[in-house]
């Protein structure tokens, strides 16, 4: 690998900024000591801070030569709730709260970057670090581009990077297009008329309507889409009654949709909306559906992927860089802002054994303190790719 040398040397203060952001762990919008500590790194790099977009974002600037080109490079800071199974030194001190997708390393490797950048301004314009907050299921990216991220730091190109266990270290993975899901939720009241488990004829069971939605659901895709457009849709709570002789008056349908197109969620949301009033009805009951669209598939740009895969092969080399992906149905709220502008979101691999090898959102997965270094080489290489100096 062709590390960055100088990033190399600083290695074991990035491990020690992770492993302090593991243990400190903070949740949607709450990320008030993680906001304050990126702040303060770059503070102390000479980078220009923001702050107060969608609550605890940070923004750092860094400007050199006389280029007026800008990039943006994003990074999520947010845990999950989850209570922490490990036990090692740097374990979560707050409880049910846990970085079990690897924010924390996110956030280190880019610090890394923006340290070393600024240490040597070797580039010719204006890169803006990006630190996000409340990308698990809160959309934080969203509430960014909706409070003027892009308004106030105008970039050209925008681009993301998470860690992927399975993947070996020392190999990057990307693709031009759909790169992952979108994620759609939905609930749906089924109101009917209680009365005693006994005397059906004198009630109206939503327990029965319900289990036909279930069903029904599951036909949208199979039978409803084009057999070459993927999809899921997946209920996954039903809530009905609270005891054994009682037919409820309501019962409550909950659950996902993941596809890569926006004209395939109109189908299926269409088809449900659309079987949950037609079950209602020939039961003579009423449903009150709701869906709502909380992430758009992540849709990585043809140039800026090529880019982003030069940038990686200049720290791996070629042959460790995969550029044909399959497709991931996880999303990720940074199709909000590759809505809002082109850019390319690219996978690091987190190892494959150990805590580090474990699927993501488990409770005894933990970052690979040894992909720190190749992580922010990438992100600077790709500055150097995107802002070569004049």
């Amino acid at each position: 690998m062709n590390l960055n040398a100088n990033i190399v040397s600083f290695h074991d203060d990035m491990t020690a900024w992770r492993r302090d952001l593991h243990r400190h762990p903070e949740t949607a919008f709450e990320e008030y000591r993680t906001a304050d500590f990126v702040a303060e790194k770059l503070e102390s790099f000479g980078l220009e801070v923001h702050r107060g977009l969608a609550k605890t974002g940070v923004v750092g600037a860094l400007h050199a030569g006389g280029g007026n080109r800008a990039i943006g490079l994003r990074a999520d800071m947010d845990a999950l709730h989850i209570h922490e199974l490990n036990e090692f030194e740097h374990r979560s001190v707050n409880d049910g709260k846990m970085h079990a997708c690897g924010h924390d390393g996110h956030t280190t490797m880019l610090l890394g970057a923006a340290r070393h950048l600024a240490e040597t301004r070797d580039f010719d314009g204006t890169v803006y670090f990006i630190f996000q907050p409340a990308e698990e299921n809160e959309a934080g990216g969203k509430v960014m581009v909706d409070d003027g991220l892009f308004e106030k730091f105008a970039v050209e190109s925008v681009y993301g990077m998470h860690n992927f266990p399975g993947i070996e270290v020392g190999r990057f993975a990307v693709r031009t297009g759909p790169q992952m899901a979108s994620a759609d939720f939905f609930t749906c009241e089924i109101k009917g008329v209680g009365g005693h488990g006994a005397f059906p004829d004198r009630a109206r069971d939503p327990v029965v309507a319900g289990a036909e939605m279930v069903m029904a659901f599951q036909n949208i895709v199979s039978r409803r889409l084009n057999p070459l457009q993927p999809a899921v849709v997946s209920v996954t709570q039903f809530h009905a009654g609270h005891t054994g002789n009682v037919i409820p008056e309501t019962a409550m349908l909950n659950g996902t949709v993941r596809a890569f197109d926006t004209k395939v969620q109109d189908q299926i949301e269409a088809a449900m909306r659309e079987i949950a009033a037609g079950v209602c009805a020939s039961h003579g009951i009423e449903a009150d559906f709701r869906y709502e669209r909380k992430y758009p598939p992540t849709i990585n740009s043809a140039d800026e992927t090529r880019i982003a895969a030069r940038a990686a092969a200049a720290v791996v080399g070629e042959a460790n860089v995969d550029t044909d992906l399959a497709p991931v149905m996880g999303s990720e709220d940074f199709g909000w802002m590759l809505l809002e502008k082109p850019g390319s979101y690219i996978l690091v691999g987190n190892g494959t054994s150990g805590p580090s090898g474990c699927m993501v959102h488990n409770p005894t997965y933990d970052f690979n303190d040894e992909i720190l270094p190749i992580g922010a080489s990438y992100w600077t290489a790709l500055v150097h790719e995107l802002l070569p100096a004049a």
